[in-house]
């Protein structure tokens, strides 16, 4: 297939244009929840008017993508779409809830947090990689409390292979105290340590001054344990430090009892352990934390909306730490479901959910959508050296358990290499590389001639024979599963006249079907969560 001509090309950046900013608005919607309530008042409060509801069209695809990180396929969109229920969005998200990409996704952005990774900095290995993953995807498939979650990261001994748990003391770049304290205070409080007075870390490290390692005669397998014969001395002065909560409450450390257990009881029990982790999840969902970065609680950076932080929190312990209740009021609000196209009073605001904010998708989800779309696989590479790693060639982005094993297109697309567990790590900026990639790669070009039905191609080519023009699917069919299958909607009139009258010009129906997927797949629509 040669590439697309120019004077072809600005044809089909017409296209381009016409879609780059589509959106069809939906009749306003006046229920109202708890959420909406507290965020409406907010912007009410500083003059700031919220979008309209966003269609059903982009609610389907917002919520795929958010919650399952994948595109709805073009049957699940005909149906979504003809679907007179009034409360279709409600009963698709219950649906969402029960997919296996629930649990994939999901994982993949808790193995970015928990840096599950087999080669440095975090040199899990192949073995406990495998373990640690299938511990938290079950965990997740099972919506495992995040009480329990997260008590059985911070108090579990064993083995790294057979206790999977205790893989969160193995993947740090170093075995220490000080490490330890700082990672579960990024991970389960958003705090960084970096800001702490010294003695305060000191404190918590001392917490960790009882976890023991130890080797085994079976390969790369380590114990983690608690050794009552340790103690923590400040690195500085050689002394011995008081264990203390964050909170500065002293411990008196016994050789009988784990301090961890008194840190897990603790934390759990905390205000920061709730709020932290509904704020990671509103991160995920709408771009933005209401403290912000997500992972930077601190006195000097308060949540843009300490009322919504505190509800959040409270639905959180009443549910019985259910995340997925988090989840299903997010996703239910109308702040949630505003469009992302802003109005005059909303242009510059980028910090009060008063639209949902344009980003682009993540780079697992992003060529995960483009294999489905075409019908074809990736390829990873892992410099893993033993054991070898097998990669099936069928597996999607988000079902990657080990950061070590990669593409470089994720490489490109700013996929996180797991060494600190900040959400910064992952970098959803677009650059021109990017772009130049999509718009000029034999990578794109070739998954693009592969999948021959969305072409309007017959299944199977026939080598021996001129393929019929009979065969072919009409131009408005094919035009028509292209827009459901790249962009979950059906096209505009415009849209249909354009790319009808495209066909008409171009030098063959093949030609003017792979420019047809090529310019949509280089859109915006596609390219971004909006």
């Amino acid at each position: 297939m040669k590439w697309i001509e120019p004077r072809r090309r600005v044809m089909l950046f017409a296209i381009v244009a016409v879609m780059a900013c589509c959106e069809v608005v939906a009749v306003q919607n006046t229920a109202s929840t708890r959420i909406d309530r507290l965020v409406f008042a907010k912007l009410d409060e500083l003059g700031i008017p919220p979008s309209d509801p966003c269609s059903d069209e982009v609610f389907l695809r917002r919520a795929y993508l958010d919650v399952i990180g994948t595109l709805p396929s073009e049957k699940e969109t005909r149906q979504f779409l003809a679907s007179n229920s009034m409360n279709k969005r409600e009963e698709l998200i219950e649906r969402l809830f029960e997919r296996p990409e629930f649990a994939d996704y999901w994982s993949l952005k808790w193995c970015d947090l928990l840096r599950i990774k087999a080669e440095f900095p975090s040199k899990l290995w192949p073995n406990a990689v495998q373990a640690y993953y299938r511990w938290v995807h079950t965990a997740l498939f099972n919506n495992m409390p995040y009480d329990e979650f997260t008590r059985q990261l911070l108090t579990s001994s064993g083995s790294n292979f057979r206790v999977a748990p205790v893989n969160f003391y193995r993947a740090m770049p170093k075995h220490e105290p000080l490490e330890i304290a700082r990672i579960v205070a990024l991970t389960f409080m958003g705090m960084r340590t970096d800001n702490w007075e010294r003695d305060q870390l000191l404190g918590m490290a001392a917490l960790f001054g009882k976890v023991g390692y130890k080797g085994t005669a079976e390969w790369k397998e380590e114990i983690v344990f608690f050794d009552p014969t340790m103690e923590f001395v400040d690195p500085e002065t050689k002394e011995p430090v008081p264990a203390r909560l964050p909170n500065g409450t002293v411990l008196e450390l016994s050789d009988s009892r784990d301090p961890r257990l008194d840190l897990a009881e603790w934390l759990i029990g905390s205000d920061v352990f709730a709020k932290n982790i509904v704020n990671r999840i509103w991160y995920w969902l709408l771009g933005r934390g209401i403290v912000h970065e997500a992972d930077d609680f601190r006195d000097d950076n308060p949540p843009q909306n300490a009322e919504l932080l505190d509800f959040l929190a409270k639905e959180l312990v009443d549910s019985g730490y259910d995340l997925r209740h988090i989840y299903r009021i997010i996703l239910n609000s109308r702040v949630y479901q505003l469009a992302s196209i802003h109005n005059e009073g909303n242009a510059a605001d980028e910090d009060n959910f008063s639209r949902y904010y344009v980003r682009r998708l993540d780079a697992e989800v992003l060529i995960d959508a483009i294999c489905q779309i075409t019908g074809t696989t990736e390829s990873y590479s892992s410099e893993i050296p033993e054991p070898f790693t097998f990669i099936p060639e069928n597996l999607r982005s988000i079902k990657l358990a080990d950061g070590s094993i990669t593409s470089p297109f994720l490489e490109l697309f700013g996929r996180p290499p797991r060494d600190t567990g900040y959400e910064s790590e992952r970098n959803n900026v677009s650059s021109s590389s990017q772009k130049l990639h999509m718009l000029n790669s034999t990578h794109i070009q070739q998954k693009i001639v592969n999948n021959r039905s969305l072409l309007g191609l017959p299944a199977k080519k026939n080598k021996t024979k001129r393929t019929p023009a009979s065969a072919w699917r009409q131009p408005e069919e094919v035009v028509e599963r292209m827009y459901l299958t790249i962009l979950s909607r059906y096209p505009t009139a415009q849209e249909k006249r354009t790319a009808l009258d495209y066909y008409d010009k171009a030098g063959s129906r093949l030609e003017a079907s792979v420019d047809m997927v090529w310019a949509l797949m280089n859109t915006k629509e596609f390219i971004y969560k909006h």
